[in-house]
This record gives C-alpha cells, sequence and structure tokens, in this order.
C-alpha cells in the first residue's frame, strides 16, 4: 500500500484562529477525473514534500479537491476592496481554499487551491479556473521568484475535462499555490470602522509577520496607533521595491485593485499580466483595462493610491490621518531608492551619478520611440560598447541608438569599471528568459493537450533567467508576428 506522504506534514492553522467573521469553513468541490499536469519539485521541498510524494495519489487528490490537508482547517477567506479605483465592497476567496499552513523546511506555507468551487464569496462566479489562466498563473509566480522577485509560489496544476464556460468553452484547472501568507490590503479595508475585528486581524499579522512594529506603551490606544502606522510604513516600504522590481524587468500586473495587494510585498494574483515585448511606457497589458489605469508608467503610482487605501482602513485604530500621510510620504524616497538601485546594476554602473536621470530618461525615450525589445535591449547593451551590432539591430532607427551609446559609453568611462566585472554585472542583472506571452500560449495549448513538456522547459530556463542555455534561442527571441493579436483580460 502507497504511503500517506501528507501525514508527515507538520500543519497548523493561524488564521483559522481569527473569529468566524474573518472566513467560512467549507470544502472545497473536487474536479471531475483530475489529472496532475505538472508539479514543481522546488516548491514542494520547501514545504517538506519529495519529488515521490508529488506524484502520489494522496498528492493528487489533495490538489484536485477530494482531500483536505491532515491536521488542516479548510477555509475561504473575506475581503474587500476597490477594483480600478472604485469601491467594489465585500469580495473574497470567490474560488480558492486555504487547506492549511505548513511548517517546512523553507518555513511557513499557506497552501491554497484556486479554481476549487464556490464559495459565499464567488458573487457572479461558478468558482471555477480554467486551464488557460491556471497555466499562466503556475509560470508566473515561478518567473518572477527566478528573477528575485517576491511572489506567490506556485506547487502543482491538475486539470480536468470538466467544462468552463468564458468568451468560449474552456476546460477546468486548479492550481495548488503557497505563499507565507495571502493576506491583503483588502483583508483590512473589510474592517475600516470596525476597532475590534480590525485589531484581531492587526495583532495576527504583526505578531506573525512584523513583530518589529509593535509597540509598547503604558497607553494601549497610542500602542495600538503606533504598531499601525510602524505596520504601514513596512508594507509600503515592501510595496515600493516591489512595484520597482516590476517596472525594471518590464512586468505590468494588469490588475492592481487593492484585494490584489499582498501585505507581505509579494506579487499576488497573476491574471492579465505580461512581461512587455515592444517597450511602450504608457503600455497596457489587460485588454479590459480600457482606461490603461494599470499601464507600465501608472504602477508607481497606482501603487501609492492603493496604500492611501490601506492607510485609510488603519485610521479605524485611532492613528491620526496626518501621521499616515506622513508615513506615506516617504514612498517616493523608497520607490526611487530600489528603482535606482536596480538600474545601476542593470546599466552596469558602481552608483547614481549626477545626470543619470537625463540618461536614463533618454534610454526610456528611445526604446518608447523606436519600440524596441525591453529585455533584450538590457541584455544586449552588456556588450554594445564594444561590439554594437547585435544591440544597434533592435532598433529602426540605429543611428539614434548610436547616438545614446556614444553618451553611455561616456557614463561608463565616469565610473572606471573593468570592462569584464561591469559585463558580468550586467549579465547577472538583466534576464535573457522572460515568459513573454507567446511563450505561454504554446505552454498552454500544448497543455490543453495534456502536454506538460512545454511548461517544464520554461521552467528550466525561468528558475534561472539570466545564464543563456545552448539549444534554446528561440525562447530568447523577439515575439513573432501572431504574438501581437494575442489579447488578455481579466476573464479567466
Amino acid at each position: 500500500m502507497q504511503a500517506d506522504p501528507l501525514t508527515l506534514l507538520h500543519v497548523v492553522n493561524s488564521y483559522a484562529g481569527l473569529p468566524e467573521g474573518f472566513y467560512t469553513r467549507l470544502q472545497p468541490q473536487p474536479l471531475a477525473s483530475a489529472r496532475l499536469l505538472h508539479a514543481n519539485p522546488e516548491v514542494g521541498r520547501l514545504l517538506g514534500l519529495s519529488e515521490a510524494a508529488l506524484h502520489t495519489q494522496a498528492f493528487l487528490d489533495l490538489c484536485a479537491g477530494r482531500r483536505g490537508l491532515p491536521g488542516g482547517q479548510t477555509i475561504a477567506t473575506v475581503y474587500s476592496g476597490h477594483q480600478f479605483g472604485v469601491w467594489a465592497g465585500q469580495l473574497g476567496d470567490g474560488r480558492a481554499h486555504l487547506l492549511g499552513e505548513i511548517t517546512g523546511p523553507g518555513g511557513n506555507w499557506e497552501l491554497q487551491l484556486k479554481g476549487s468551487g464556490l464559495t459565499p464569496y464567488s458573487r457572479m462566479g461558478d468558482g471555477r479556473a480554467v486551464v488557460r489562466s491556471s497555466v499562466r498563473e503556475y509560470l508566473a509566480s515561478e518567473a518572477m521568484a527566478g528573477l528575485g522577485i517576491p511572489t506567490t509560489r506556485a506547487l502543482a496544476l491538475v486539470v480536468s475535462d470538466e467544462p468552463v464556460r468564458r468568451e468560449t468553452l474552456e476546460r477546468a484547472a486548479i492550481v495548488a499555490r503557497v505563499a507565507p501568507s495571502f493576506v491583503r490590503f483588502g483583508n483590512f479595508e473589510h474592517w475600516s470602522g470596525q476597532p475590534a475585528p480590525m485589531r484581531a486581524l492587526l495583532d495576527y499579522v504583526v505578531d506573525r509577520y512584523y513583530p518589529q512594529c509593535r509597540v509598547e506603551h503604558d497607553d494601549p490606544d497610542q500602542a495600538l496607533a503606533r504598531t499601525a502606522l510602524n505596520l504601514l510604513g513596512e508594507v509600503a516600504q515592501r510595496s515600493a521595491r516591489l512595484v520597482a522590481q516590476w517596472q525594471t524587468v518590464g512586468f505590468c500586473h494588469g490588475v492592481m485593485n487593492t484585494d490584489n495587494m499582498s501585505i507581505l510585498g509579494l506579487t499576488l494574483d497573476y491574471g492579465p499580466y505580461g512581461f512587455m515585448d515592444a517597450f511602450q511606457a504608457g503600455h497596457i497589458c489587460n485588454h479590459t483595462d480600457t482606461q490603461g489605469r494599470y499601464a507600465w508608467n501608472a504602477q508607481p503610482s497606482v501603487m501609492y493610491w492603493n496604500l492611501y487605501r490601506l492607510a485609510e482602513s488603519l485610521s479605524t485604530l485611532g492613528a491620526p490621518a496626518e501621521a499616515l500621510r506622513d508615513v506615506l510620504r516617504g514612498f517616493e524616497a523608497d520607490f526611487l531608492q530600489a528603482y535606482h538601485d536596480s538600474l545601476i546594476s542593470k546599466f552596469g554602473w558602481r552608483s547614481w551619478l549626477d545626470g543619470d536621470d537625463e540618461l536614463v530618461d533618454d534610454w526610456w525615450h528611445l526604446l518608447h520611440t523606436q519600440q524596441a525589445d525591453f529585455t533584450l535591449s538590457f541584455r544586449l547593451l552588456a556588450q554594445a560598447p564594444a561590439q554594437p551590432q547585435a544591440f544597434l539591430a533592435l532598433f529602426s532607427d540605429p543611428q539614434a541608438a548610436s547616438a545614446w551609446l556614444e553618451r553611455y559609453r561616456a557614463r561608463l568611462g565616469r565610473d572606471g569599471l573593468p570592462d569584464a566585472q561591469r559585463i558580468s554585472q550586467m549579465l547577472g542583472a538583466n534576464p535573457l528568459y522572460v515568459l513573454r506571452n507567446h511563450l505561454a500560449q504554446v505552454a498552454i495549448e500544448a497543455a490543453q493537450r495534456g502536454d506538460a513538456s512545454e511548461i517544464q522547459t520554461l521552467l528550466m530556463l525561468l528558475r534561472d533567467p539570466y545564464t543563456e542555455r545552448p539549444g534554446y534561442a528561440s525562447y530568447a527571441a523577439t515575439a513573432p508576428d501572431w504574438a501581437r493579436d494575442l489579447a488578455v483580460s481579466c476573464s479567466s
């Protein structure tokens, strides 16, 4: 008889220890005839699961929603939020079930199924996810991890022949994903104006994830308000660093609603995201975003706006409005510091010098006016000072690119960094492989045929996106013409 590896996991239920109003206890709705399309041994090891354990019947049953996590308490959580800048009221895990929290070799990880059936928070939804969006989330979370960007992670992908109606008839799937916590800005927004549950949530988040924010004071109200201010400051700093990382790899989240913003500064909820191919400052990756609210160049200001909504909810705990605003005034400096630090690495510099703002602005203008490939422009810049041909070939007007390159050569001379050291720095900061939309689409089409080979290939490349691998040049190439017609929307 096959042993059940799940019984060996150390499981706790910290979020289920909050008052009942924070969630609903219920079981998933299993997928009919579910099959394991892919399991991620790297994430399995974080939880204490061997690769062999990921291919047992017990593991499939868990990820398909047919059984719970031994020792776990399955719940769907409630939250609220602003969607596209408008208050949407109560939201929640409309198609997700939190199975429990696993203490493993890689720390504490909540395990959640996405696409596992209806919950009280489904609103008009059907509680399901489809193969298309599930493959995209599965790949994106691991691509971000490979880039060193804070993110949720993907453990397994289960598919079935169960039909799901979207724009067309598609097939159902479940992603098993993990994170230290899935708490969002929207969890706090849900309890705005209700001090008792707001305090319970604050205490939970601070005690588990931000103990350094706790303030002791003779006046309990003062202690609570100052703790809330400290928490906001930490979340704002993490969020500033996160969006700076998004900007400098050309990543567009696509739906930066407050209910999709992680309280831990993780990239959360991969829906209509995209890594830019041809650079456009106002690039909109989400076909549903007709007003361009979540365009690439708007992401930092949207993150700031979202933090203000979080601050408004924390005022429930007595934090003065002016003090909350003072905390958020640090966001711009934190963002610029992280943004500059990233660009220093990407451009092969020692530090940020006077005049760099103008040179970088002109770089973005050059890429924008010529719609040069975001990823390859940075990557090929490493060799361009001595061997400019491949770099200049990315631009429709090589003369304009050459003029900028001359200024860049002069800037390198101010640093005096040896060429070998500079090139090594740049190749370690500018990925060769990113999850381009057309690569994800090829993997989706293969997955819909039951073939996980493209998923496996992409994960191999994306786990170490900075190292060139012989035989995989097509995965680093610019997008083919047919990819221009790919549209990604909120429909998943």
